[in-house]
C-alpha cells in the first residue's frame, strides 16, 4: 500500500551504489553476485519495509479515535437532542468545542512529545480520550457529557499533533508521503465506523442509542495498548536526547543498507546538535515562532495555510452535518439518513487509498491541484442542488448524495492527507514538535468556527448559501497551493528546508538547484568508487 515509492523500491537509489563498489572490489565481487547474496538484500528490503509499515499503523490507530467520534457525533447527536432536549445552540456547542479544545492538547502536545518523546505522548493521547469518551457515554446529563467532550478534545489534540510528526521521522524520503498520509486513511475509517454505529444502533431507544454508539469508540485502545510494544521511539527524538546507538539502531530497522543508515543518522545529528544548542532552548523555538527568520516565516505560512483550508472549505461540517444536509435535500427518516451517511463515509475512506498510492508518485501539488479544483466544483454542485432542487423529488435527492460523496471523495485524494504530510515535513527538528502543533492549532480553530456557526450560518443565508461560501473559500486554495505550496516528493527533511532559503517562493528554481546538486553528489560518489 503505497510503500514502493518510485523505481524499485524506496532505498534502491542507496543500494546501487553499494552494488557497483562491490563490483569493482576484488575482494568481494564473488560474494556479491552470489544468489544468496542478492537474495539476502531482498530479504532485508522485505523485513525493513514490512516495520516501517507496522510503526506506521500502529502510530495511526489514534486517528481512528479522532474519526469515529467525528462520524459517530454526526448521528447521535439527532438521539442526544431527543434524549436531553438541547437547544440548536448548545448542539452546535457540543459539535464544535471538541476541535476548540482539541487547540490546547495540539499546543501542550508538541513541547510533551519533545519531553517524553513521541510514542509515550501518542500512548498519552489514546488514555485522555478515552476517559473522555468513557464519560461521554455514561453521562446523566448535558454538562457531564460536555465535561467528556472537553477531555475528549485534549486527547485528539494530543494525537493530530504527534503522530504525522512521529511517521514523517521515521520513515524513508521516498515512502514519506505514503506512510504520512495513514492517519488521515485512519480518520476516515474511524469515520466510515461512526457512520456504521449510527445506522446499527439507531433501532434501540432514544435513551441508550446515543449512548451505545459513543461508548463503541472506547474499543480501539485496546489495539493502541499492543501497537506500544512494538513501535520504537522516533530516531530524530533520541538523537536530540543523545541517545546515538539507539537512534542507529531504529535507522537500521527502518533503512535497507548501511550506507542509508549512516547518512541518515549525519542529518539528524548536525540538525539535533544544533536543535540542542542554548540558543534553541524552548524560549528560544517559541521566540523563533512568534518572530520569524523569512525562512521560517514561509514555512509558517504554508504549513499553517494548508491547515486552515483543510478545514474552513467545510469538510467537517459537511461529515459532522451529513443528515442535517440530506434532510434538507429531502431524505425522510432517520434509518435513511444515516444510510446516506454510511456512502459517504465509505466514499471517503476508499478515496483515500487512491492518495496513498499516488502521493509518492505524482507528487504533493498534481493531487493538491486535483483536489481543490474538484472540491470547488462539487461544493457548487451541491449549493445549487439545495438552492434549486430541493423540492424536486429524486432528482434533487440524487444530486446531493452525489456532490457530498464527490466533495468528500476530492478532499481524501488530495487536502485532507497532504495536509498533514506537508505541516510535518517542512520544518527543521529544532521547531517541528511546535510548528505542527500550532498548524494543528490552526486546524482546530478553523474546524471549531466552522462546525460551531454552521447551523447559524444556514438559517442567515440557507444551506445552499453557506455551500456557495465554501466553494468561493475552496477556488482561493487553489491559488494558495499555485503561490506557496512546495514540491517535497522524494527529498529528505533536511533538503526540503532548503527549499524555504534564500527566496523560497521561486519553489521551480529551488528544486531545481537541489536536483543539481543531488546529481553532482551522485558522479562525485561514482568518481570515488570508480578510483
Amino acid at each position: 500500500m503505497g510503500m514502493q515509492g518510485e523505481g524499485n523500491g524506496y532505498g534502491d537509489g542507496g543500494s546501487n551504489v553499494d552494488h557497483k563498489y562491490s563490483r569493482i572490489d576484488y575482494a568481494g565481487s564473488e560474494a556479491a553476485d552470489t544468489p544468496s547474496s542478492e537474495k539476502a538484500i531482498a530479504v532485508k528490503k522485505n523485513d525493513t519495509r514490512k516495520y516501517v509499515f507496522a510503526c506506521a499503523i500502529f502510530a495511526s490507530l489514534n486517528s481512528v479515535l479522532m474519526g469515529y467520534d467525528v462520524g459517530v457525533m454526526s448521528g447521535a447527536v439527532i438521539f442526544i437532542q431527543e434524549d436531553l432536549q438541547i437547544s440548536e445552540t448548545e448542539e452546535e456547542v457540543l459539535v464544535g468545542i471538541l476541535s476548540i479544545v482539541s487547540l490546547f492538547g495540539s499546543l501542550i502536545g508538541g513541547r510533551t512529545s519533545d519531553i517524553i518523546g513521541r510514542k509515550w505522548t501518542i500512548a498519552l493521547s489514546a488514555i485522555i480520550f478515552q476517559s473522555g469518551g468513557a464519560i461521554m457515554a455514561l453521562a446523566p446529563s448535558f454538562r457531564v457529557l460536555m465535561i467528556g467532550r472537553l477531555m475528549a478534545g485534549v486527547g485528539i489534540g494530543f494525537g493530530v499533533a504527534i503522530a504525522p510528526v512521529y511517521i514523517v521521522e521515521i520513515a524513508p524520503s521516498v515512502a514519506r508521503g505514503s506512510l504520512t498520509s495513514f492517519p488521515e486513511i485512519f480518520v476516515n475509517f474511524g469515520i466510515l465506523l461512526g457512520y456504521i454505529s449510527n445506522y446499527a444502533f439507531s433501532g434501540l431507544s432514544v435513551h441508550m442509542s446515543w449512548r451505545v454508539m459513543l461508548g463503541v469508540g472506547i474499543l480501539p485502545s485496546i489495539f493502541l495498548g499492543f501497537a506500544l510494544f512494538v513501535i520504537p521511539e522516533s530516531p530524530r527524538w533520541l538523537a536530540m536526547k543523545n541517545r546515538i546507538d539507539e537512534a542507529r539502531l531504529v535507522l537500521s530497522k527502518t533503512n535497507e543498507s548501511e550506507q542509508e543508515v549512516e547518512e541518515r543518522l549525519a542529518e539528524i545529528l548536525v540538525a539535533a546538535e544544533e536543535a540542542n544548542t542554548e540558543r534553541y532552548d524552548k524560549k528560544a523555538v517559541w521566540l523563533e515562532i512568534l518572530n520569524p527568520s523569512p525562512a521560517a516565516k514561509r514555512m509558517l505560512i504554508t504549513g499553517c495555510g494548508i491547515q486552515c483550508f483543510q478545514q474552513i472549505t467545510g469538510i467537517e461540517a459537511t461529515v459532522y452535518y451529513s443528515p442535517t444536509i440530506f434532510k434538507h435535500a429531502g431524505i425522510q427518516g432517520n434509518a435513511q439518513v444515516l444510510a446516506a451517511t454510511v456512502a459517504v463515509g465509505f466514499t471517503k475512506t476508499v478515496f483515500i487509498l487512491f492518495a496513498t498510492f499516488l502521493i509518492d508518485r505524482l507528487g504533493r501539488k498534481p493531487l493538491l491541484y486535483l483536489s481543490t479544483v474538484g472540491m470547488t466544483m462539487s461544493l457548487l454542485s451541491l449549493s445549487l442542488t439545495l438552492s434549486f432542487l430541493r423540492d424536486n423529488g429524486g432528482l434533487g435527492i440524487t444530486m446531493a448524495l452525489l456532490s457530498v460523496c464527490a466533495n468528500v471523495a476530492f478532499f481524501s485524494v488530495g487536502l485532507g492527507p497532504i495536509c498533514w504530510v506537508l505541516s510535518s515535513e517542512i520544518f527543521p527538528l529544532r521547531l517541528r514538535a511546535q510548528a505542527s502543533a500550532l498548524g494543528a492549532v490552526a486546524s482546530r480553530v478553523s474546524s471549531g468556527l466552522v462546525t460551531m456557526t454552521f447551523l447559524s450560518v444556514c438559517r442567515a443565508i440557507t444551506v445552499g448559501g453557506t455551500f456557495c461560501v465554501f466553494a468561493v473559500i475552496s477556488g482561493l486554495a487553489v491559488l494558495f497551493v499555485y503561490g506557496c505550496v512546495p514540491e517535497t516528493k522524494g527529498k529528505s527533511l533536511e533538503q526540503i528546508v532548503m527549499l524555504f532559503e534564500d527566496g523560497g517562493g521561486d519553489w521551480q528554481r529551488r528544486e531545481v538547484e537541489l536536483g543539481d546538486a543531488e546529481r553532482l553528489v551522485s558522479k562525485e560518489r561514482l568518481s570515488d568508487v570508480s578510483w
